[in-house]
């Protein structure tokens, strides 16, 4: 999926435009028992209890594409027999409404999600009549072809309220509240099946998750029998070690700015198309010889890549520290330099040290003191 099609998906979560037929959920106490199911339809909630629900199911698919949601595939092996995606292609198929199913589906999960804590299970099943669009892109309400059958599940963890005073009308003062049980905002979700290309696409699969480091890479592989993805640290290792192994003993000053230019270039480049820019291993080995890497270099990169990032892995060049700044560590100091003045920061000896120079002309500041001029050594 695509940012705009996520964003048409998030629609759907409004106030008075739900399309969402049922619900079910469950609670999970910190000794992985269920404490109660409920299955029931939006109309019997309280509209407070409604809102409060499609806020949730809001943030499901809020975040950066690529970090928070991740689009994943499901292998062939996940589609056959009793594979998981058949499973969640019944469960969807069942509304939520059959008992066995549905139980066993709470089940999976609580058997494989990494918490000590209390959650919240949460999932919702809907049908979306996905309106037609014009040659001029309008959106046509009364041309709709497809229908678009989902469910969305999320998992938001169960927390003690904060300690505070507040107004006793009763007693006509101020003490201390009452601490509640509180859902909050979802830490992992799901969506399926995937809405690519404005339809339903059973072979995908969007995965949210509040903090990208922690992708839970069991949990996915348990439940939903996809490859988990890199996190985006991950990836950063990754793409620092691709160079590294790549340049050897060669990795100059000169080469390092010319990648961070180039992929911030190529994220410029493709700032208005919906999906992230993913780097394969051809995207990273055309990068790195436009960066000046020398073509003896790169004659084994495919089989670098192969080993240190895996066959079919891309990494999402947004996710990259290097297009928010160029950082530069020495044992004892630290530089961050803003990608457009990355072109600014040379090396050469000095005094028979290897210093990294920097012009900073007028509007320096030391600790917030405007510096007026820099005495030299010798005066």
């Amino acid at each position: 999926m695509n940012k705009t099609e996520i964003s048409e998906i998030r629609k759907l979560f409004k106030k008075d435009k739900y399309r969402i037929d049922s619900l079910a959920a469950c609670y999970v106490d910190v000794d992985k028992e269920k404490t109660f199911v409920l299955k029931e339809a939006l109309t019997s909630l309280s509209e407070e209890e409604l809102l409060y629900h499609l806020g949730i199911f809001h943030k499901c698919l809020g975040g950066t594409l690529g970090k928070n949601l991740i689009n994943m595939e499901f292998p062939l092996d996940a589609e056959f027999g009793e594979g998981q995606q058949k499973f969640l292609l019944n469960l969807r198929d069942s509304g939520l409404k059959e008992e066995e199913i549905l139980q066993k589906f709470f089940d999976l999960i609580i058997a494989n999600y990494p918490s000590s804590e209390k959650y919240y299970i949460v999932a919702i099943h809907g049908n979306y009549d996905v309106p037609g669009k014009g040659k001029d892109g309008e959106i046509l309400d009364d041309a709709s072809d497809v229908i678009y059958e989902y469910m969305l599940c999320a998992i938001c963890p169960v927390k003690l309220s904060k300690a505070a005073l507040g107004y006793d009308s009763a007693a006509n003062r101020i003490g201390e509240i009452i601490r509640d049980w509180v859902v909050e905002a979802p830490e992992k979700a799901f969506l399926f099946p995937a809405f690519n290309d404005r339809g339903p696409d059973i072979h995908s699969i969007l995965y949210y998750t509040k903090k990208p480091e922690e992708l839970f890479p069991e949990f996915i592989d348990t439940v939903f029998g996809t490859i988990p993805p890199l996190s985006p640290v991950t990836q950063t290792e990754t793409f620092n070690t691709l160079i590294t192994e790549t340049l050897g003993d060669e990795v100059s000053l000169e080469i390092v700015q010319r990648v961070q230019e180039n992929v911030s270039e190529v994220i410029e480049q493709c700032k208005d198309v919906p999906e992230p820019v993913e780097l394969t291993a051809y995207e990273m080995k055309e990068l790195l010889g436009k960066s000046g890497v020398e073509k003896e270099r790169l004659e084994s990169f495919d089989e670098t890549f192969k080993e240190v990032a895996g066959e079919k892995t891309t990494i999402i060049a947004n996710n990259l520290p290097v297009v928010k700044q160029l950082s530069i560590k020495a044992p004892d100091i630290e530089i961050k330099v803003k990608p457009e003045s990355a072109s600014l920061i040379s090396h050469k000896l000095v005094d028979g040290v290897l210093s990294i120079v920097i012009p900073v002309g007028e509007g320096v500041e030391v600790n917030g003191i405007p510096v007026k001029h820099i005495r030299d050594k010798e005066q």
